[in-house]
C-alpha cells in the first residue's frame, strides 16, 4: 500500500511539471528569412481538409470539432501527402509571412494526424507513452535534415522569433480548452485578419474568458503563458481589446480580485 501510494505522489507531481508550458528558447537556425521571396506555399489541400471535417460548432463549448472517424482513408492519405510537400520545403528560404503560415498550418496538420494515427482516443494526453503527457516532444517530421517535435515548432520557432501573443490562438491542441482548430489554413495574405477572428472568438467564448458567482475565470494558456502575455494589469488590457458585451467588459475592467484557471483535455470530437 505504501509503494503504491508513493507512486501514486510521484506520478501526480510528473503530471503537474509536464503540464507546464515549456519555456521560449530560440532554435537559430530557423531564425533566417528571405524577405525578397515572393514565393507563396498553397495551403488549399488543408483548407480542403478542415472544410470536409471540421466545419462543425458545438454550441455548448463553442468549439470547432473534427469528425475524426469520419476521415477516409483517401483523405487521410492526402492530409499525410500535404505535410510531406511542407517538409520537403525549405521554409527559411521564404519571407517571414511566409514562415509563419508554414509552422502554424504544419502544426495545426500534424496534430490531427496524430489523433487520426491514434484514433480512437479520448485525448491527446493520453499518447507519447506511459510516461509522457501527449505527444508534444516526440519527433514527427524531418526537414532540412532536422528531426522537430510539436514542441520545437511552438516553444523553439514560434514563440521566440515573432513574439506575438496571437500565436497561442493560432495554434490547436485538439482539445475542447483549446483555441479553436481555425476554419481554414491561415494564408499570409490575410494574416492579420486570421489572427485577429482567432483570438476575438477564443476570449468571447466561456473557455477563455468567465464570470462565475462573481470569480473570474480564464483559460490556463493565460497561467501556463503568463510570461507571453505580461503582467495582470497587461493581461487584463489584452482582453478588454478584444472582449464583447458591455457587461463582461465592465465586470473585467472594475475587477481586482483571484483568478481561477480551467481546461477541458478532452478530445474535440465530433462524435
Amino acid at each position: 500500500m505504501a509503494k503504491f501510494l508513493s507512486f501514486a505522489i510521484l506520478l501526480s507531481v510528473f503530471t503537474k511539471a509536464v503540464i507546464a508550458a515549456p519555456t521560449s528558447d530560440l532554435w537559430a537556425v530557423w531564425n533566417v528569412s528571405d524577405e525578397r521571396s515572393d514565393v507563396v506555399v498553397l495551403h488549399t489541400q488543408w483548407s480542403d481538409f478542415l472544410a470536409k471535417y471540421a466545419s462543425s460548432v458545438d454550441s455548448k463549448t463553442s468549439t470547432r470539432l473534427v469528425n475524426y472517424s469520419a476521415v477516409s482513408k483517401l483523405d487521410h492519405g492526402m492530409l499525410k501527402h500535404y505535410i510531406m510537400k511542407l517538409s520537403e520545403l525549405d521554409p527559411v528560404s521564404l519571407n517571414r509571412d511566409e514562415q509563419f503560415v508554414y509552422w502554424v498550418n504544419l502544426y495545426n496538420a500534424i496534430t490531427v494526424d496524430v489523433i487520426l494515427d491514434n484514433y480512437p482516443v479520448k485525448s491527446i494526453t493520453k499518447l507519447g507513452g506511459f510516461f509522457s503527457f501527449g505527444p508534444w516532444d516526440q519527433d514527427v517530421i524531418t526537414i532540412s535534415g532536422e528531426s522537430i517535435t510539436l514542441n520545437d515548432i511552438e516553444h523553439r520557432i514560434l514563440r521566440p522569433i515573432w513574439k506575438d501573443k496571437r500565436i497561442h490562438y493560432a495554434l490547436n491542441c485538439a482539445s475542447i480548452g483549446c483555441p479553436n482548430l481555425y476554419w481554414e489554413a491561415f494564408e499570409s495574405s490575410k494574416l492579420e485578419v486570421q489572427l485577429e477572428r482567432a483570438t476575438q472568438t477564443f476570449i468571447n467564448s466561456a473557455k477563455g474568458v468567465e464570470f462565475k458567482e462573481g470569480k473570474l475565470v480564464l483559460s490556463e494558456i493565460y497561467n501556463w503563458y503568463a510570461v507571453d502575455f505580461g503582467d495582470s494589469e497587461a493581461l487584463k488590457q489584452h482582453l478588454l481589446k478584444y472582449l464583447e458585451g458591455a457587461s463582461y467588459h465592465h465586470q473585467l475592467k472594475s475587477y481586482s480580485g483571484g483568478i481561477d484557471y480551467q481546461y477541458n483535455w478532452a478530445l474535440n470530437d465530433q462524435n
